[in-house]
């Protein structure tokens, strides 16, 4: 369904009348599109305290936008922090963003560089702590489409360069309009990339970075599977497309689409990883766990059925069938785990402790589960966790429930299923190594649990 509202803010009349009654405005996102891969104009990168990160500077050139350290109209503000260690030391945040806040361009970007607050110096922690409250605020103001980030580097990867390596996927997607949905989130890089066996994979081709992958979506017929499916295809991934055989038209033709292997299977069969492991003979580099259900119903009210079928789908099958083929090797050295959790799963939801429970329980997997699987597997596990998106089940909502969840971010407007369909896709990148053990919001900065 679309949004009406955001049309009629993008008219003269409606920017009137929302402004003069106090309303959200929210400004259209542009999203990644073929002939619009990048931001438009130029990337100003500026630096706090007293070191700064080595190689950064290289990651930034790999972003597709020009670097400069001055820019009267920037698409974008990177602003390495990593060097403030005291409170005195955040006035350099202030000094170096303050007079060029304004000039950032409609739909722009703004990263923050910090590091890990430190056990062992209490003074650095607050510091960089702080980063995490001033971004997230930030991100709630600056308005027009713009999003702001906190990306902490760890320091152990700073010396020679390493840097670069470990932020180039991440700052390329936060620098592009393929995160436009996400805002006022904290990516924490991991200094113990995954042991892949013979090294990081290379790229080959960066229009197509998933070439050589087999991509295995679950739930995948429609909505935000279908869309990940959709870019991983995109990305050069050979794609499987799961779903349950009562949607096996549906999955059909998603699978026709992009030219996809159609996968009829409930997950919560007791064979399924095996199936799996069958559909994909030369292994996974991709899997991602998107198949969920719904089965709300206030918990004085809720039957021990509707309980267990939301954890058995969102959750137990995802348990055991990750389980299952990373004890088999059929998710190979390398690869990629990304699973669906929610923010239901972070801030609670009425009528939805089911769900929340199991969206939580994604969560606590994927923290628990990432060191382990990179250590053990070379596999990194991550998950997204999306807010409001723009899907036929959220338009089945009622209306005022409807616009209370589009407007309850600092976007003010749902997400699309390419919204997280991207964020997949970054995590899945071979070059993503650092990224482990991350739950990504994509939901706008939504207040909820915000």
């Amino acid at each position: 369904m679309a949004d009406r509202y955001l049309h009629l803010t993008g008219t003269a009349p409606g920017r009137f009348l929302t402004r003069r009654l106090g309303l959200p405005q929210p400004a259209p996102l542009r999203r990644w599109t073929l002939e619009t891969p990048h931001l438009d104009g130029p990337l100003l990168h500026l630096t706090a305290g007293a070191s700064a990160v080595t190689g950064v500077a290289e990651a930034l050139r790999t972003s597709g936008l020009t670097v400069t350290e001055r820019a009267d109209r920037p698409a974008a503000i990177v602003l390495d922090a990593t060097g403030v260690a005291t409170a005195a030391g955040l006035g350099d945040v202030h000094a170096a963003l303050h007079p060029v806040v304004r000039s950032l361009a409609p739909g722009g970007r703004i990263v923050v560089l910090g590091t890990v607050p430190s056990p062992d110096d209490h003074h650095q922690a607050a510091a960089q702590q702080a980063l995490e409250g001033f971004v997230r605020s930030l991100g709630k103001e600056i308005g027009r489409g713009s999003t702001v980030q906190l990306v902490r580097i760890p320091v152990a990867r700073i010396p020679g360069g390493a840097s670069a390596h470990a932020a180039g996927s991440t700052l390329r997607f936060l620098l592009s309009p393929r995160s436009a949905y996400v805002s006022g989130q904290v990516i924490e890089l991991t200094s113990a990339a995954p042991d892949s066996g013979s090294g990081p994979t290379p790229i080959t081709d960066p229009a197509a970075p998933l070439t050589g992958r087999t991509a295995l979506v679950t739930g995948a017929a429609r909505g935000i599977g279908a869309a990940v499916a959709s870019v991983l295809a995109r990305d050069g991934a050979r794609v499987i497309a799961l779903d349950v055989p009562g949607a096996r038209e549906e999955l059909e033709r998603t699978a026709d689409r992009l030219g996809a292997t159609a996968l009829p299977l409930d997950i919560t069969a007791p064979d399924a990883a095996h199936r799996i492991a069958a559909a994909a003979p030369g292994g996974l580099g991709v899997l991602v766990h998107n198949a969920g259900i719904t089965r709300d119903r206030r918990l004085a009210n809720m039957p021990a059925d509707r309980w267990a079928s939301v954890i058995e789908v969102n959750l137990d099958s995802v348990l055991r069938t990750t389980d299952e083929l990373l004890k088999t090797g059929t998710i190979t050295r390398g690869g990629r785990i990304v699973a669906t959790a929610s923010i239901a799963g972070i801030a609670g939801n009425t009528g939805q402790t089911n769900y929340a429970a199991s969206k939580a329980g994604i969560i606590g997997l994927v923290r628990s589960l990432g060191p382990r699987a990179a250590a053990d597997h070379g596999v990194t596990v991550n998950a997204v966790a999306p807010g409001f998106i723009e899907t036929k089940m959220t338009a089945a909502v009622p209306l005022f429930i409807r616009e209370a969840g589009r407007r309850m971010n600092s976007l003010s407007q749902g997400g699309l299923p390419v919204d997280v369909a991207e964020a997949v896709a970054w995590f899945a990148q071979p070059d993503s190594t650092a990224v482990n053990g991350q739950v990504l919001r994509v939901c706008g900065q939504s207040l909820l649990g915000a």
